[in-house]
């Protein structure tokens, strides 16, 4: 086994994971997984630079996460940074903050290769299971970009595309409840962007949809009735259509206190949720999916296991 450490810095969180792999069984063991909603993406959309409040932010988890890593042993770390960081003109004040802190340069990816770490991650864990069947599709729903891969045993075909819960929230609807024209408009962003996702990936050819990232587990345990977080009873479980549609109506129509006192939900989503959800739903519409399965293992879990076949020293 490999002791490694895995950073994934995107739009609306900083996330860890340190754990121990086995690259030639594929087992991958927690040792420590955390998250902390930072908002790096912080009006990059309409700005196009990182605001100095976020990334004090985000440099205060990495300094966080600087002292976990140090206490477990872990040698080996990559840190990847994906969407807000690939749009903004101020870069470079962010990777070199990084640097600083962590002695790695954060990989700035792209977001084919945030889709094959998501397919990945994601997958693993479901080998062997026989009621799910092949090709997979999925659909990682980030703050600025949403991830669509279709594959078997490894990903074939993957398009990212910018729909990210915060991107839209912070686009048409900052305010809650939301309106009628304000859901409208998103669903048509939503709708476009699957037009350009299905020119390239054939997201209606899969069997088994797979959702992942914060909106979507929210949902999940919404749907659950769960009276707090629970990562044990929200991975693989199976969330219908019907329960999706009710549990993103209900957030769209729900003011900002009402939302914040859902048992499920990190206060860092409230003001997002209801635009992630409905990404959700407009992806299982288009595709016919009774049924989406939720995972708890994502990117972070690619990366780690990338860590753990090639290694990234850390410095």
């Amino acid at each position: 086994m490999t002791r490694v450490a895995a950073i994934d810095c995107g739009t609306n969180s900083i996330r860890l994971l340190v754990a121990d792999v086995d690259p030639a069984t594929g087992k991958l063991v927690d040792l420590d997984r955390r998250m902390t909603i930072v908002r790096l993406g912080q009006d990059v959309d309409r700005t196009g630079r990182l605001a100095p409040e976020a990334l004090e932010r985000t440099f205060a988890a990495c300094r966080e996460y600087a002292a976990a890593i140090r206490q477990h042993g872990a040698h080996r770390l990559r840190f990847v940074a994906t969407s807000a960081s690939r749009d903004a003109e101020n870069r470079d004040e962010f990777v070199a903050g990084v640097l600083d802190i962590l002695g790695v340069e954060p990989e700035v990816i792209t977001g084919d290769q945030e889709a094959e770490f998501s397919f990945t991650g994601a997958t693993n864990s479901l080998d062997g299971r026989s009621d799910l069947g092949k090709p997979y599709l999925v659909v990682d729903i980030g703050g600025g970009s949403t991830e669509f891969v279709v594959g078997e045993e490894h990903a074939r075909d993957a398009r990212s595309v910018d729909i990210g819960c915060v991107r839209m929230t912070e686009r048409h609807a900052p305010g809650s409840p939301a309106t009628p024209e304000q859901i409208a408009a998103i669903t048509a962003d939503i709708e476009a962007a699957l037009d350009d996702v299905e020119k390239t990936v054939p997201i209606r050819q899969a069997h088994t949809l797979v959702g992942l990232a914060g909106s979507v587990t929210t949902v999940a345990g919404i749907a659950l009735g769960l009276d707090e977080y629970d990562s044990e009873a929200i991975h693989h479980s199976r969330i219908s259509y019907e329960q999706v549609e009710e549990v993103t109506t209900m957030l769209l129509n729900s003011t900002h206190d009402e939302r914040a006192a859902i048992g499920v939900m990190h206060p860092g989503r409230v003001d997002v949720i209801a635009a992630g959800a409905l990404v959700l739903l407009t992806v299982m519409r288009r595709i016919g999916a009774r049924e989406v399965v939720v995972s708890e293992h994502d990117i972070l879990d690619g990366i780690a296991f990338s860590v753990a076949n090639q290694g990234q020293d850390k410095a």
